[in-house]
């Protein structure tokens, strides 16, 4: 979906992740590479299909935008060094005609000489790139004339439906002054957020983009 956001021209979609044409970039928060693998290391069953999923869900998006930037809100990489981050290190490598950028969240937490070798540009701060300013926490005080865009929370709404029926949805939450991107990895649960009046709300329901 397209829309016209802070006099800017943003694509929402249904993979989790918003295209700005402006900036000729790619947004996306919360991968959690190397959640699953760091899981069953501590003996939980899970797929070791999800960090090829979420590779195959950022390719997919490099190959319809073909973005000159990628711009990760947060929590790029879950825990401690494993595997899956030489295999995403080599991700990159594949595609070094794009400009990869990291502002660091709660489970940012490799070494500099991991980023170092995957040729990440890693924010330490806020990046302000008007007129957003993104992080991966929502900002407690929004610097004026920007609009804060962040990750951390994996926003979904919870919508009512025939007879007693609910359903969960992931979703794109815009507020007054800050707006939450959904959580891009396959693994990651929902945090049910509550719309005010003016607030606008972006699902992902399958393959679309809807707004609620």
């Amino acid at each position: 979906m397209h829309i016209t956001f802070q006099d800017q021209n943003l694509t929402l979609h249904a993979l989790k992740a918003i295209y700005w044409h402006e900036q000729d970039s790619l947004l996306l928060a919360d991968l959690h590479l190397g959640k699953a693998a760091h899981f069953r290391k501590s003996g939980m069953a899970v797929p070791p299909q999800v960090a090829q999923t979420n590779l195959a869900n950022l390719d997919e998006l490099l190959e319809v935008f073909r973005p000159q930037k990628v711009l990760f809100l947060g929590d790029l990489f879950h825990s401690i060094h494993n595997k899956v981050w030489e295999v995403f290190a080599e991700f990159m490598q594949q595609h070094s005609s794009i400009k990869f950028e990291l502002i660091k969240g709660n489970h940012d937490i490799l070494p500099a000489a991991a980023y170092e070798y995957a040729e990440l540009v890693v924010h330490e701060k806020p990046l302000i790139l008007e007129p957003f300013i993104l992080s991966h926490y929502p900002l407690e005080e929004v610097p004026e004339k920007l609009y804060n865009l962040y990750g951390h929370l994996h926003p979904g709404v919870l919508l009512n439906g025939l007879g007693s029926q609910q359903h969960k949805f992931p979703c794109f939450y815009f507020a007054k002054k800050q707006g939450v991107l959904p959580a891009f990895g396959a693994f990651t649960g929902l945090a049910i957020m509550r719309p005010k009046k003016g607030d606008r709300v972006f699902i992902i329901s399958k393959d679309k983009v809807l707004e609620v």
